[in-house]
């Protein structure tokens, strides 16, 4: 069966029914949105990843070499945002926040697809990411490149 949206607030089940918990944090030289260039390919720096004692096991098998998707939650992110001028250019007519990579957004889940240039324990050094310091990871997926590439 599939769910709608509908079908969960009739089930009794509410935003507060879904929990993410932050696995890691990352640790930048970026210190504030307005520092941080829009994409990594933009100038962004290396950034380490430092990840929870509780889910270092999990980085089993990751090499350095590796590309990954860093998941995180942008928590200087406006949440109540739903249309934006694409890339803050005023002269752009507005577009909705799920056409775009904008960080303003309901849920505002960071994606970040890096390679990992270090493991020292339970951190990975990372090149060029665009988050700021102290960004929460929720979740880290290996890239596969037969099917991402499709």
């Amino acid at each position: 069966m599939v769910e709608t949206v509908d079908d969960l607030s009739s089930n009794g089940m509410s935003e507060t029914d879904y929990t993410l918990e932050p696995i890691g944090v990352v640790h930048s030289p970026l210190t504030s949105r307005k520092e941080a260039p829009r994409q990594a390919d933009e100038g962004a720096p290396q950034a380490w990843l430092e990840l929870s004692d509780s889910v270092t096991e999990g980085l089993d098998g990751i090499e350095v070499g590796d590309e990954i998707i860093v998941l995180t939650w942008l928590h200087h992110a406006h949440r109540d945002v739903l249309k934006v001028h694409p890339r803050n250019r005023v002269e752009s007519s507005l577009i909705g926040v799920f056409a775009t990579r904008s960080p303003d957004r309901p849920n505002p889940v960071g994606l970040h697809r890096v390679s990992v240039l270090e493991i020292a324990g339970q951190r990975l050094r990372v090149a060029a990411m665009e988050a700021i310091d102290g960004t929460p990871i929720v979740d880290i997926k290996a890239v596969l490149r037969n099917i991402d590439e499709r």
